[in-house]
């Protein structure tokens, strides 16, 4: 089956965002082997390559290429368009891509696939001899030059050609030396034009208008331009004409077209598209998606094993959309830098514009969600005026698979993600006291964690009243212990979780002591980010938290309770896995059996310090 090369060009956290919806039209129409080609700066080639490592799609190759190095050929162009100098890299391709690269379709990330890829792959075979790019006509009036008085375009051949979609022959450019072709055309135009309007788009044109035997005119259903004023509507008579559709408005979605309705309903079912449906094998391909390793865990498991579902939970690779919103962080310059680290699933949306008001430091946040739900945290975060002006808070996309919530695994890619030297691993229904960022950063200080292994526990309390008044200080919040519109955390269903934190010691303390770890011992921490990860073989509701402590004390971190340092869980409805919890005996019992399995781990692994946990565990 033939290959299919697909090159575009993808710079920053929204055009990252972007290009997924594209991937995602194509895949569900192709029946071919693809290889993707992109551009990238730092952002997306992070994003897109965590992305597609962990989409794991059969019989697609991706390869990046550093958009750094290219920008020294087209720097010296000046361009008005919104794309900036990235709206002018598709002109670099013949030298970006492999030499041995023969023939690309070149993409913008604002493109909808409404049928096989494979057809537009066909019209390469009808080029003639000379023929070198295959184009659609620009479907506005921007190159007849009649929009406004005194507008003055790029030259073009009658209305010109749009580059949203492009057939690039790329054997046959390099033979005919387009790299210094289009930038004698360039330098040429730029003498009297100065700048670019449309970007790589005007410099196409221009070469075309100088050269018109070597363009081949595409059908104009292979590029329904969506920008307002455009002929787009005499391209189809039938829906069933469509093939590609281009939102190539600012506007994107709220662009005038009389069938915008319909446009917009294709591309919100890409958009909205559970990802992992396109992980199909192809008829007739043999899959390298699933790796060995994987394949040889899934051999191992025994399906007859009552704990089978979690076993198999362990080893899911779940898709990774790392970043999905605007991130921006400096780090501070002296290394005292703490993230506060969660994560959450849909129910748990609302908690985040007040941990935003609570801890002004960078964030780094899993989401738990279906693709579907992915949008609609989208739109939220648009709409939140905390969360717009936000930008050190990173947010990533866990998708959803399996029947369990994998709390562990997603922690991870929270942790993971992390840009400070220091952590704070908290949960997202607990906010934090007014302040907590500061004092975090200088009890590090103050208790030499750069140097010593400290685990700094911040003391966790609980209101049952969903209109809490926040105390302002220790004072406050003891009085209100005392008057019971506080309590300890867990103090009614598990007091053992948080015991040994010491509260009664703590209401007087006034500098950070010391505590001994004990059996179920979960208290929210700060620690160095290159702490152990949490143990992935914990999914739902139980023992998620208490292992990964295990694992600090088996390693010998110091527990050191701040005195001056609170957070409040606040109220809400019991998570579903809990639910599951208390109702199913067999959930039970493979909790149990794993936790079993894992103090067997912690004892290969610690030797003589993880005794301990095996002795409190008889006891229990």
């Amino acid at each position: 089956m033939q290959l299919i090369h697909v090159a575009c060009v993808c710079a920053g956290h929204n055009a990252s965002r972007d290009v997924v919806t594209l991937v995602k039209s194509i895949l569900f129409h192709r029946r071919n082997p693809l290889h993707f080609h992109f551009i990238t700066d730092a952002v997306a080639n992070q994003i897109l390559s965590s992305l597609f490592q962990s989409w794991m799609v059969p019989s697609v190759q991706v390869s990046f290429y550093d958009a750094d190095e290219l920008k020294s050929e087209v720097s010296w162009i000046p361009n008005k368009h919104y794309s900036g100098i990235y709206g002018l890299m598709k002109l670099t391709l013949t030298k970006a891509l492999p030499s041995d690269l023969t023939k690309v379709i070149v993409l913008d990330t604002d493109i909808t696939f409404a049928t096989d890829i494979a057809e537009l792959w066909a019209i390469f075979r009808k080029f003639t001899d000379k023929q070198v790019i295959g184009l659609v006509e620009n479907q506005s009036d921007w190159y007849l030059g009649n929009l406004w008085k005194n507008h003055k375009p790029w030259p073009a051949l009658g209305r010109g050609f749009n580059t949203g979609v492009i057939l690039l022959y790329l054997e046959r450019l390099r033979r005919i030396g387009w790299e210094q072709m289009w930038r004698l055309t360039a330098e040429r135009e730029l003498m009297s034009m100065l700048s670019t309007s449309l970007a790589d788009q005007d410099i196409f044109n221009a070469f075309i208008k100088q050269n018109p035997v070597l363009v081949h005119q595409l059908p104009c259903f292979w590029n329904v331009q969506l920008s307002d004023h455009t002929r787009s509507e005499q391209c189809y008579t039938e829906v069933s004409d469509l093939k590609v559709i281009h939102w190539n408005s600012p506007k994107k979605l709220r662009v005038k077209n009389k069938h915008v309705e319909f446009f917009r309903n294709l591309y919100l079912t890409f958009l909205e598209y559970d990802g992992n449906l396109l992980r199909r094998e192809l008829f007739g391909c043999p899959s390298q998606a699933t790796s060995e390793s994987l394949q040889g865990a899934l051999e191992e498991l025994d399906e007859d094993d009552q704990c089978y579902d979690f076993r198999r939970e362990r080893i899911t690779v779940h898709r990774v959309h790392l970043y999905f919103l605007q991130y921006e962080y400096t780090p501070a310059g002296d290394d005292t830098d703490v993230t506060l680290v969660a994560q959450l699933s849909m129910d748990r949306l609302q908690m985040l514009e007040a941990i935003c008001k609570h801890w002004e430091g960078p964030i780094s946040l899993s989401l738990y969600m279906s693709d579907a739900e992915a949008q609609q945290f989208l739109r939220y975060a648009q709409a939140s005026e905390v969360l717009k002006n936000r930008k050190n808070v990173g947010y990533h996309i866990v998708y959803k698979e399996g029947q369990f919530y994998p709390v562990n695994l997603v922690r991870n890619v929270a942790l993971r993600n992390a840009n400070t030297p220091y952590v704070f691993l908290a949960d997202v229904d607990f906010l934090p006291m007014y302040g907590l960022y500061d004092y975090l950063r200088k009890s590090v200080v103050q208790l030499d964690m750069a140097n010593t292994k400290k685990a700094l526990v911040v003391p966790a309390f609980e209101t049952l009243r969903y209109r809490l008044s926040f105390p302002k200080s220790k004072a406050e919040l003891l009085s209100m212990l005392d008057m019971g519109t506080l309590y300890t955390f867990r103090y009614h269903v598990w007091t053992k979780g948080h015991a040994p934190t010491n509260y009664a010691k703590w209401r007087t303390a006034t500098t950070p002591y010391k505590v001994e770890w004990e059996a179920d011992f979960e208290p929210y921490v700060v620690v160095k980010r290159d702490c152990p990860e949490y143990d992935q073989r914990f999914v739902g509701f139980g023992w998620n938290k208490v292992s990964h402590i295990m694992e600090l004390d088996a390693q010998e971190y110091d527990l050191m309770v701040l005195p001056n340092a609170f957070m409040i869980h606040m109220p809400h409805a019991p998570s579903f896995d809990i639910s599951k919890f208390r109702s199913s005996p067999g959930y039970r019992y493979c909790l149990q059996t794993l936790k079993e399995e894992f103090h067997q781990d912690l004892s290969r692994k610690y030797g003589a310090a993880a005794l301990k946990y095996l002795t409190a565990q008889r006891n229990i």
